[in-house]
């Protein structure tokens, strides 16, 4: 990690010297993907096995009670010297040539499943979204309101609890932010990657509780059958590549999808877009129990990632949480291109997203042709 920049935890925002960085929330895997047209082939995305039995995932759900999901608080993040940005110019992953892709977002009751198709264009994809008088463009806010509106994104994002198995926050309990997105498995969450993997270990007692509001559970508790994460995040915790996603087990005959809707999601596509970032932030002046907002036109990093930045005044807790472009108003409904990742210590009102790119697309494909835990429990 860059000696200027800090990450934002899972729990809270940790207090850094001046010029230190914090990451939102914990590590993820590498992600490995197809690319498409003439880009070369991205590396393959870690993977790792979590609650993938019935007999776990019974175990799982039963320690996620009430009380430790109200106790789970953003961790201090480790050592500045343990993450790193590698930027080079040669990296910038929406010059190098991979052909846009994306997929629409469905609603709950899902539609049929459809697989990332490269050479989509977002705009078509997500057409949907700005049809029917939706507002799609809208003035920034960057203070990070509580969202009221209810739709698809009130339903598809929540939050995601982990226990934390390596460093110095080992056995902590810990809260990040994710998103139910379009797949063909229909079970497919996106997250941060420190939110699934850190100090070299993954996270256990994985799950996502979509729709998470003051303590309920409207749409029950998801344990995580699978995790992946970036390559990149998975061997050297890259900032750039601080992406994951999480494969959930169905419940009560119905898969993820099928009760909460998706987001639709975009790859390679271009910089400086009007986007609108959501989370349930915890540390302080926030408690994790709402989910929250901000909108506006991203920028470019030009301090030591290639990431993009939003001004936004969330914390730590809402790492994960979704970037949308062509995000209704009216409906919820968009298109995730990133998600909160960090901020430099020394500019709090700035979020930075990883770009969507190769990696990025191979994580959500590689994840969405994972196979689902059949054993299909009750939901709760």
């Amino acid at each position: 990690m860059h000696p200027s920049a800090r990450r934002l935890t899972a729990l809270a925002v940790p207090s850094f010297a001046a010029g230190a960085m914090v990451l939102l929330t914990l590590p993820a895997a590498p992600g490995a993907a197809e690319t498409t047209g003439t880009a070369a082939a991205a590396p393959r995305p870690a993977v790792h096995d979590a609650a993938d039995t019935a007999a776990e995932q019974r175990t799982v759900r039963k320690f996620w009670t009430t009380a430790r999901m109200e106790a789970a608080r953003p961790l201090e993040a480790p050592s500045t010297g343990s993450r790193h940005f590698a930027a080079a110019a040669s990296a910038l992953l929406d010059a190098s040539g991979a052909s846009p892709a994306a997929v629409a977002p469905t609603s709950a009751p899902a539609s049929a499943p459809t697989g990332a198709t490269s050479g989509v264009s977002m705009q078509a994809a997500a057409s949907g979204a700005a049809a029917a008088g939706s507002s799609v463009y809208v003035s920034s806010r960057t203070s990070g309101s509580s969202w009221t509106a209810g739709g698809t994104i009130a339903r598809t994002t929540g939050r995601v609890f982990f226990t934390v198995t390596a460093g110095s926050d080992a056995g902590r309990n810990a809260s990040c932010t994710g998103t139910a997105v379009t797949s063909a498995n229909k079970s497919v969450v996106i997250t941060a990657g420190h939110c699934v993997k850190v100090n070299g270990a993954f996270h256990a007692n994985w799950v996502f509780v979509p729709g998470y509001d003051q303590g309920n559970r409207p749409d029950g508790t998801w344990p995580a059958t699978t995790l992946l994460t970036t390559s990149q995040w998975n061997s050297g915790e890259n900032m750039n590549y601080d992406v994951a996603a999480a494969v959930v087990a169905p419940q009560g005959g119905k898969s993820l999808t099928d009760v909460v809707g998706g987001q639709g999601v975009a790859f390679n596509q271009p910089r400086g877009r009007q986007t609108y970032a959501f989370g349930y932030p915890a540390g302080a002046p926030y408690d994790g129990s709402r989910l929250v907002y901000c909108s506006g036109r991203t920028f470019d990093d030009y301090l030591s990632s290639e990431d993009q930045g939003l001004s936004c005044g969330m914390t730590g807790g809402s790492s994960g949480g979704p970037w949308l472009l062509n995000f209704s108003q009216s409906t919820g409904g968009g298109m995730v291109n990133s998600v909160n990742s960090f901020k430099y210590n020394f500019a709090p009102s700035w979020m930075f997203g990883p770009y969507f790119g190769p990696e990025a697309e191979a994580v959500y494909n590689t994840a969405q042709n994972t196979a689902q835990n059949t054993t299909q429990e009750p939901a709760r």
